[in-house]
């Protein structure tokens, strides 16, 4: 019997063959698929910002004095995951897994505000449920070339030096290495002539309370034959994302559900927009969920075996932030 989700990937490539154009939301264990055609968009509860779509209004301002309170877990807590990675890490079951944390916080905003005033790359809000504005792109496909863009290493950019120490941080850049190794390997399932255009680039995440620099990288390739035009076919080749996973992807990716005490749902996910031709898509990182009333950021981190709690614990704070400024 095909289940759900493969309906859903074969739908994609029944669309995207034909032209069609649709947005559409996976989920981290790709086991809820959601697909919009562009004429079912508006009423569906989904606001758009993409650089290559977008069906909101520009402008929207607020005269409120942004207040943001977050209550993350006790290092305690959060070390009981940290030990169950450092221990498969040691005994060679995963190289590199990516921790996240579910963190309650309060604010003044609510989810449609914090959609029309943060500034990211990439902005959806579905519904009263969840927004995420991420920085991450995932894959873009444009006249059959396809690109990744992994986002691995942050640091706070008012560190001094804090360009030079992200690069050469040894742990930074093992993780940064070993997930453009992993997204190439990636690639190359469904791409020919993959090779990586430009490594280590640094980018400014702004926010409220601090600014971020972000190490990311791009590599590209050429679609083979078999998987132009297929969006459902390429992306059940490639989910879950590497960058958010770790690698080897299998193994890491039952250490996650054994060490994670939450349901990632939709963040670590994918959405993407396909406009009938080529395909712009991120990861759903940055991401806030409403539950029970009550606001939850997901937010994480790489962990090697070069990770030290302290760090990894106040990554995963770091990334509770909203880009409003």
């Amino acid at each position: 019997m095909i289940n759900k989700s493969e309906e859903n990937f074969d739908k994609m490539d029944e669309l995207s063959l034909r032209g069609v154009p649709f947005f559409f939301m996976i989920d981290f264990l790709m086991e809820d698929i959601r697909i919009f055609e562009k004429e079912q968009i508006n009423n569906s509860g989904l606001s758009i910002d993409f650089k290559s779509f977008t069906n909101t209004n520009k402008g929207y301002a607020t005269d409120k004095q942004i207040q943001l309170k977050c209550f993350p877990q006790s290092v305690a807590s959060y070390q009981k995951g940290f030990d169950i990675f450092q221990k498969n890490l040691k005994l060679g079951n995963s190289y590199l897994a990516n921790y996240t944390c579910k963190t309650e916080i309060e604010t003044n905003l609510n989810l449609v505000e914090i959609f029309h005033l943060s500034q990211a790359k990439y902005k959806v809000l579905y519904k009263d449920d969840f927004v995420c504005f991420s920085p991450e792109t995932f894959i873009e496909i444009i006249d059959d070339q396809i690109f990744t863009h992994p986002m691995k290493g942050t640091i706070d950019a008012a560190e001094n030096h804090a360009v030079e120490t992200l690069k050469n941080d040894v742990k930074e850049r093992a993780e940064h290495y070993t997930v453009v190794d992993l997204l190439r390997n990636d690639l190359s399932m469904v791409a020919d002539d993959v090779k990586v255009d430009e490594f280590q680039r640094i980018d400014l995440i702004r926010t409220q309370q601090k600014d971020l620099y972000a190490m990311s990288s791009e590599i590209s390739g050429n679609l083979k034959p078999e998987f132009r035009g297929k969006i459902g076919s390429i992306m059940k080749k490639l989910l879950p994302a590497g960058s958010i996973l770790g690698a080897p992807k299998h193994k890491t990716l039952e250490i996650i559900l054994e060490a994670e005490d939450y349901n990632r749902g939709f963040y670590t996910g994918i959405s993407g927009w396909f406009d009938g031709k080529n395909l712009d898509s991120c990861v759903m990182i940055r991401f806030i969920e409403k539950e029970n009333g009550k606001l939850y950021f997901k937010s994480g981190g790489g962990i090697t075996h070069l990770s030290k709690l302290a760090d990894e614990y106040q990554e995963m704070k770091n990334k509770i932030y909203v880009p409003i400024y």
